[in-house]
């Protein structure tokens, strides 16, 4: 990657990170199904059980505000050390204070996990990687930040089964990541209406997403919906990936039994294993 290249990434990171840390600045509440454990279990429990973090100590890569460190929280973790870039990192320290002996913060990129803690049990990353223009450096601090036979769990944005849905927003990504947010939210709001309609009709039609939309989009109120809708169209890069560019990602970093899981059609889980006698 030449040095032009690798600039013009550290700029879209910059202001991804900006992004987020503005709309989570604003968006402080993860109440209802948004926030709660069983989401949890509906992105990685192909995976993990709640169980499996009881006692455990854990990571969390780009923790906004605290939604997924709570959820580990409230499973028994023993401590999670939560890593957040973005200026969100004092909402997070909100959103949690009442388990704040269990968290340790930092306030870095991904790659910080590594300098944190060097034998978690687990580390979990939630909508996060696919925001990054490069993410083999934090997938390689994740796996160096894990103890031998320690597991990274993330879930990313697919490409497969997404066809219908990405012909209609990344035309429209062209225009939204440069709006406004006063702007985004008046479109983010005309499609959460549209939702009103398409979410019951998913009930009864095979619609694209309908998985998604019956047993996620269903379960939030508006107000979460509008989150969902704004976070999709609001950050300055994302990217869709392909089941085998998941996998490379992960096994390139040196993980072992990368196993994926095709979550609601839509969207990727990725498990990977550090192996018991490892060299990083």
């Amino acid at each position: 990657m030449d040095q032009t290249m690798m600039k013009g990434n550290a700029r879209i990171d910059a202001k991804t990170i900006s992004d987020f840390g503005d709309q989570w600045t604003k968006h402080r509440d993860n109440s209802g199904f948004y926030g709660s454990t069983d989401l949890f279990v509906d992105a990685f429990g192909a995976f993990v059980s709640l169980d499996d973090i009881k006692g455990n100590r854990v990571g969390d890569i780009g923790s906004g505000t605290g939604r997924i460190v709570n959820m580990l929280l409230a499973a028994g973790a023993a401590e999670v050390v939560a890593v957040e870039p973005s200026d969100a990192i004092e909402v997070l320290k909100e959103n949690t204070y009442e388990s704040r002996d269990r968290v340790r913060y930092v306030h870095g990129t991904g790659e910080s996990i590594a300098e944190a803690a060097s034998d978690l049990d687990l580390i979990v990353s939630y909508g996060v990687l696919h925001h990054i223009t490069e993410p083999s450096p934090v997938v390689r601090a994740a796996h160096k930040a894990l103890k031998p036979g320690g597991r990274f769990l993330a879930w990313v944005y697919g490409r497969e089964g997404n066809g219908a849905y990405l012909a209609l927003t990344e035309p429209m990504r062209m225009l939204t990541t440069r709006l406004p947010p006063a702007a985004l939210g008046v479109i983010s709001h005309a499609m959460n209406r549209a939702l009103d309609f398409y979410v019951p009709a998913c009930e009864k039609l095979p619609l694209p997403l309908a998985g998604y939309m019956n047993n996620v989009v269903s379960k939030l109120d508006r107000e979460k919906r509008y989150l969902v809708i704004y976070d999709q169209l609001n950050p300055a890069y994302a990217r869709y990936y392909r089941e085998s560019e998941a996998r490379e990602l992960f096994e390139r970093a040196g993980f072992e039994s990368v196993e994926l899981y095709h979550r609601h059609g839509y969207s990727w889980t990725i498990s990977g294993t550090k192996a018991q006698e490892s060299r990083s």
